[in-house]
């Protein structure tokens, strides 16, 4: 499974953006929904963290306790994308925001999109 984010940028505080992860090569045994779907983010010299997640049907959101409130993560399955909506953004949010999809012991990573807060 190939994952490409997008709508990463610099933006100022109190902003807004939209992280979009598009997933490719799904095997043909599976679907999208198959996959529950995280971002996680990675602050320079720190470590990754996780973000938000979503189950492969949708239902069920979680957030870490950081962005919760001001993100929201959607998905798509008929289109395989899966979004970070992100307001109220803060200088503390700048990182490298990674998408990461998981079936079973089967687990993939995007090559990430820089999200910079500053002024």
């Amino acid at each position: 499974v190939h994952l490409v984010e997008s709508g990463g940028g610099l933006v100022q505080p109190g902003g807004s953006l939209r992280l979009s992860c598009a997933a490719s090569g799904v095997p043909s045994k599976l679907t999208f929904s198959n996959f529950a779907m995280n971002w996680y983010r990675q602050a320079p010299g720190k470590e990754r963290e996780w973000v938000a997640g979503i189950t492969g049907d949708g239902r069920i959101t979680k957030y870490a306790d950081s962005v919760k409130g001001r993100f929201t993560i959607s998905r798509a399955n008929a289109k395989n994308t899966l979004t970070l909506q992100m307001n109220s953004l803060k200088s503390e949010d700048t990182a490298v925001y990674y998408c990461y999809a998981k079936w079973v012991t089967h687990e993939y990573w995007g090559q990430g999109t820089q999200v910079t807060v500053s002024s």
